[in-house]
């Protein structure tokens, strides 16, 4: 029995693994809909991000993978498009995804720091779902084990590391969902997404037996390891930043402040002298 497929409607055969992918994209569409209303943002900005993020994440996790294993795409060709046979790979999508978010908020003028951490917590969610397509597909297993909570694949009992892996993605999701609800420097949210999964998946890599590889190293370690490195910069770099609560910014507020900000004292003489100085000068004209 192929565990891989849910169902089939005459000549159409839908698989788990679409499934779930398509239940984790519109969960974590759902969920970052609820962010953009509870921080006052434009919700049709966001439905345009996601028109681009979607089938960018989604061409990028194959791309990256067929790129990985080259030596057998390249002789069978035929099989690059089967993306429901599996060989999705993480680190592809979410560079794909985070590189056409960044292009797409330089284009529109948009805040890329405060995108990417209200877009985090639906792309830990997104993976803690995503994973379970490995277990119908049978794949992204580790090494034979006798622990009790070893699940019976390809004829041995194994970690069951996209377990580890979707287990870990929920405990990251949940911190994320907490902390983006609390004070925080633009970009922090997506720095802890980085590290967090990042230290996780790492040492979850070493398990498993179907790692991509370059030369005698897993890619996703090496991916790991520098993402690590990436969101401990986002936090050096940002420190100065202000500590800012996103559901109290109206609307409008953030790029009045920077002009202020950058314009300094001589924004204030053009705002004219205080409200009480303007009464004063009122009451004395009508005396």
């Amino acid at each position: 029995m192929d565990t891989s497929i849910a169902f089939t409607i005459g000549p159409l055969t839908v698989r788990w693994y679409g499934i779930l992918i398509a239940l984790a994209f519109a969960l974590g569409s759902y969920l970052a809909y609820r962010e953009v209303k509870r921080q006052k943002l434009n919700v049709d900005e966001l439905l345009n991000m996601l028109l681009v993020i979607i089938p960018s994440a989604i061409i990028g996790a194959r791309l990256y993978y067929v790129l990985m294993r080259w030596d057998y795409y390249s002789s069978y060709p035929q099989y690059i498009l089967q993306t429901w046979q599996g060989g999705l790979a993480v680190h592809g999508g979410i560079i794909a995804a985070v590189l056409a978010l960044l292009l797409y908020c330089r284009i529109r003028g948009q805040n890329f720091l405060r995108w990417v951490d209200l877009l985090s917590p639906s792309l830990a969610l997104g993976q803690a779902i995503g994973r379970w397509g490995n277990y119908f597909n049978q794949e992204a297993y580790g090494y034979a084990t006798d622990l009790p909570w070893a699940m019976f694949i390809d004829g041995a009992y194994r970690h069951p590391t996209f377990l580890y892996e979707s287990v870990w993605s929920l405990l990251i999701f949940a911190l994320l969902l907490w902390l983006i609800r609390r004070r925080h420097r633009f970009g922090g949210i997506f720095a802890v997404y980085l590290i967090g999964y990042s230290v996780g998946r790492f040492f979850i890599e070493m398990l498993r037996t179907d790692s991509l590889m370059i030369g005698p190293l897993r890619m996703a370690m090496v991916i790991s390891v520098l993402g690590i490195l990436l969101g401990a910069a986002l936090f050096f770099f940002n420190r100065k930043q202000p500590l800012v609560d996103v559901s109290a910014l109206a609307p409008e507020a953030a790029p009045a402040l920077r002009q202020i900000r950058r314009a300094g004292s001589r924004d204030t003489e053009k705002m004219g002298p205080p409200t009480q100085a303007k009464k004063k000068a009122k009451w004395k004209k009508r005396k």
